[in-house]
């Protein structure tokens, strides 16, 4: 931080509204000093975006400023952003106040090559030419961390990984150099050793140019690791403000205290581990392989193989929780939908599935079209997104009773009960059902996404991501509500994440995948308090805490999340080959050089 303590922008008395209807923002205060990191910090609604987009002017055209200012300091004197002139705010966006944008995909033009897009602010705002801008966004490519500039430079965003496409937009707000970024949710889609990278590569670029930090999000880990003061907000007020190691470490108001209470954490004590023997499996994956196939880049060069998934295999115990947990890009949701039947897997590998204990299993590989039928009604999914995962166009009672329809269970009176039973089971109101998706919030359509899972009374269930998308109280209730259906049916769940403390909390054995491959396998407070494999260790670096004191360790991460060949040699691969999946001790799995 610089000796200048001013407040390099300063918001007073903000309020905003829609239309003729009250303010949802009211009263909002807060002030950020060059150097500083100031994170808002809220739920979904909370207000926190619709504050940082309205001191740029970039709102909703119903959305109506009603009072406030905010005041940003130039060289020249001080202005109200909020009363300035169109092209007198034109000139400031994106020069002395920046902002890197949630979702990049829906920010970058799809149309336009990456560096062409970051490349226009400079020659808007610095008054380059078209060659000169280009030197200058290659260069900071590479410090962005893109490993081959020139190729991102000519690139679309649907050519780059979510991870990359974040750093472009970080590129494209750090290219001017502003005084102030503001970074709404800018890591929440982002794999945790991509969101370690991308922050520290925050505050690298905040120390070399003295910039203030306004970082909006829900995660209270991603907090306590760089914020220096925080704001927490809740249905457009402010609850809470203070420095960081006070808000954080030493709440005031009970919903500050209840945000810190919902947050998960991995467990920092181990019981002891005990050799693995299923006596009840349910579902069952032996050398289960996947491979793709890709045109190659020339007319005659054919096509080139891509291996998703590699020798994998595990055992689902009945009314338990096996969880795997890997990055983008790791063959989890692979693995998911081969364990459905979904998507074939490579010749060699089969997918058991046992109905009952004590009867033999079936091959869902090889069931028949009434085979795979009946498998279906036994074997359910929850997906990661709900948004997308139900019909606009149906109301709820038709979502709940489109299951019992297809196996042409019941009567039309039985199947509309049924439904009303599902609705109460997840804790929402019967008399909701003939409402459309779009009336629910993030939290309740998935609990509806679990009610239709439910509605055949399956034996097993496949989550995919389904607690990624929610606030973390909201995430804790669908956690808890898992819980309660698996000890109350005695549903067994295959549960699919990248977030370790989630993970931690729900499961009864862990498998960590990188690259197709399993790596480590054991129970959660084994694996995380006693980790042997170098990316299960750089996993668990990257999972931020809500405590100030718990700082990211990035040696680890960038150890572990590095190219696999530069492991240590127990653990790297030689050429294409990675070691043996050993048991290095009882119920402990971990592929090691022996």
């Amino acid at each position: 931080m610089t000796a200048d303590t001013s407040p390099l922008l300063q918001v007073r008395d903000l309020s905003i509204g829609f239309g003729k209807n009250p303010p949802i923002i009211t009263g909002v205060n807060f002030a950020v000093n060059r150097g500083e990191t100031l994170a808002l910090v809220g739920e979904s609604g909370s207000g926190k975006t619709i504050t940082c987009r309205s001191i740029l002017r970039v709102l909703p055209k119903a959305a109506v400023i009603h009072g406030g200012t905010a005041n940003l300091a130039l060289e020249s004197g001080s202005v109200d952003l909020l009363s300035m002139n169109e092209k007198a705010l034109r000139a400031v966006r994106g020069n002395q106040v920046a902002m890197i944008f949630q979702e990049p995909m829906h920010s970058l033009s799809p149309l336009h090559k990456i560096g062409h897009q970051v490349a226009e602010v400079l020659i808007l705002h610095r008054g380059h030419t078209k060659a000169s801008a280009k030197i200058e966004v290659i260069a900071m490519f590479e410090r962005v961390g893109f490993k081959q500039p020139d190729r991102a430079y000519n690139s679309y965003p649907f050519e780059l990984s979510g991870g990359m496409r974040q750093r472009a937009m970080i590129a494209m707000a750090m290219i001017a150099k502003p005084d102030v970024l503001i970074a709404d949710e800018p890591t929440t889609a982002l794999d945790v050793t991509t969101q370690a990278q991308v922050l520290d590569l925050i505050k690298g670029l905040q120390e070399e140019t003295g910039m203030a930090v306004i970082f909006v999000t829900h995660d209270l880990g991603v907090v306590a690791n760089i914020a220096d003061k925080v704001v927490v907000m809740r249905k457009g007020r402010v609850m809470e403000s203070g420095p960081c190691d006070v808000v954080i470490g030493a709440p005031g108001h009970a919903y500050t205290k209840k945000l810190l209470a919902a947050a998960p954490a991995i467990p920092h004590e181990a019981e002891p581990s005990s050799a693995r023997v299923i006596e009840d499996p349910v579902l069952q994956l032996e050398a289960i392989n996947k491979t793709y196939f890709a045109r190659a880049s020339t007319f005659f060069g054919g096509t080139r193989e891509i291996p998703a998934v590699r020798n994998v295999n595990f055992t689902v115990p009945r009314g338990k929780t096996f969880a795997i947990v890997g990055e983008s890009g790791s063959g989890k949701s692979t693995v998911a939908k081969m364990a459905l039947g979904a998507t074939p897997a490579d010749d060699g590998g089969v997918v058991r599935y046992w109905a009952k204990k004590g009867e033999p299993p079936v091959e869902v590989g090889s069931l028949d079209a009434n085979g795979r039928r009946a498998f279906q009604r036994e074997a359910q999914m929850v997906f990661q997104d709900p948004f997308s995962s139900l019909s606009p166009r149906m109301q709820i009672i038709d979502t709940l009773t489109e299951p019992l329809v297809i196996h042409g269970i019941g009567t039309r009176a039985e199947q509309r009960d049924r439904a009303a039973e599902l609705l109460e089971r997840v804790g929402l109101d019967k008399n909701m059902l003939r409402r459309f998706p779009h009336a629910f919030s993030g939290g309740q359509r998935q609990r509806l996404s679990i009610a239709r899972a439910l509605a055949l009374n399956p034996s097993l269930l496949v989550c995919d991501e389904p607690t990624s998308a929610l606030d973390l109280s909201v995430q804790m209730q669908v956690l808890e509500l898992l819980e309660e259906i698996r000890d109350e049916f005695g549903l067994s769940y295959l549960f699919i994440s990248h977030d370790l403390a989630v993970v931690a909390r729900i499961a009864d054995e862990v498998a960590v995948m990188r690259q197709g491959r399993i790596v480590e396998q054991a129970a959660p407070d084994v694996l995380f308090t006693a980790p042997k494999h170098p990316y299960t260790k750089a996993l668990i670096a990257a999972c931020l805490e809500a405590d100030p004191s718990q700082k990211i360790d990035l040696s680890a991460v960038a150890l572990g999340a590095g190219d696999p060949h530069t492991w240590p040699q127990d653990y790297a691969m030689q050429g294409d080959e990675m070691p043996n999946l050993v048991e290095v001790e009882p119920g402990h799995m971990v592929r090691v050089n022996t």
